[in-house]
């Protein structure tokens, strides 16, 4: 019988070591199959009880970066959805050209008159008549979840908005509804709660087979926190300059210019960064 090795996630929970994780989360970073055999021994020979799933992460991230930048970036899109801060705007600017790309008109960061008092509003979007209040809930710790709080607090504003906005003309055929997003996951509570008055959850891996993490691969919308071939300060300097996605630096090169990258390396960024596009 095989010795179980048991391993710490962010969240503090132990639980028993599985290469099938790792291998599938290289697959889905589309990283070829030598390579994967190759991480899976290199980890499971430096394997130790207690290890925590950071320690792992790090020393598959690593060698992948060494073999393949391209996969290194997309293996690394949750931490890259951590990086996105430290304000939160980041990752309402990236919900919003998610919600773009599947069809909708989005405007991030609205005020809106509710029936009792205005509301701050992230993200607000629109696809005939469905019309959507999202609240996006962003932490730079992995180990924090969304608890019950967050979605009962953001079902009694949208409640708010919602009586308001079915009195204006030709709203009372919409479907309104209000949105939690969130780039870590919710409790078990949230999404009872959620789902049983009707709000929409979106997580890193919720609802599954739909969450964020593969809304992102399928629609090449990787944000540019992933690249690894800029450095950290320079990944803040783009964000201060209103830069979320790779995309937006594959269609806008002079930006690597402006914030002082030298020429020589624009060459990788931009390849780097077309291919994270391009990869749904």
């Amino acid at each position: 019988m095989k010795n179980i090795i048991n391993i710490v996630k962010y969240s503090g929970e132990i639980e028993a070591f599985d290469l099938d994780k790792i291998q599938n989360s290289l697959r889905r970073a589309k990283t070829d199959e030598p390579l994967i055999l190759k991480i899976s021994d290199e980890i499971q020979s430096n394997l130790k009880d207690g290890m925590t799933t950071k320690q792992i992460y790090k020393m598959a991230f690593k060698m992948l970066k060494g073999k393949s930048t391209v996969s290194a970036s997309r293996y690394k899109l949750k931490k890259a959805l951590m990086e996105l801060g430290p304000s939160g705007f980041p990752f309402e600017k990236l919900v919003g050209k998610l919600m773009e790309h599947e069809g909708f008109t989005s405007e991030v960061g609205v005020i809106v008159q509710g029936n009792c008092v205005q509301h701050e509003i992230d993200v607000i979007a629109q696809k005939d008549n469905n019309h959507y209040m999202i609240e996006c809930k962003y932490h730079s710790d992995q180990g924090r979840f969304c608890n019950v709080k967050i979605p009962l607090y953001i079902h009694s504003r949208f409640l708010d908005v919602e009586k308001q906005w079915k009195k204006q003309p030709g709203h009372n055929t919409k479907l309104h509804k209000g949105w939690v997003y969130t780039n870590t996951r919710f409790t078990t509570d949230a999404i009872q709660y959620g789902t049983c008055v009707g709000l929409g959850l979106a997580s890193w891996d919720y609802p599954s087979g739909n969450g964020l993490k593969e809304r992102i691969d399928k629609s090449g919308l990787h944000p540019l926190t992933a690249l690894t071939t800029i450095t950290k300060s320079e990944k803040t300097k783009l964000l201060d300059n209103g830069m979320v996605l790779c995309k937006e630096i594959h269609e806008n090169p002079t930006i690597l210019d402006q914030i002082g990258i030298p020429k020589e390396r624009h060459k990788n960024i931009l390849d780097d960064s077309k291919e994270l596009c391009n990869n749904h």
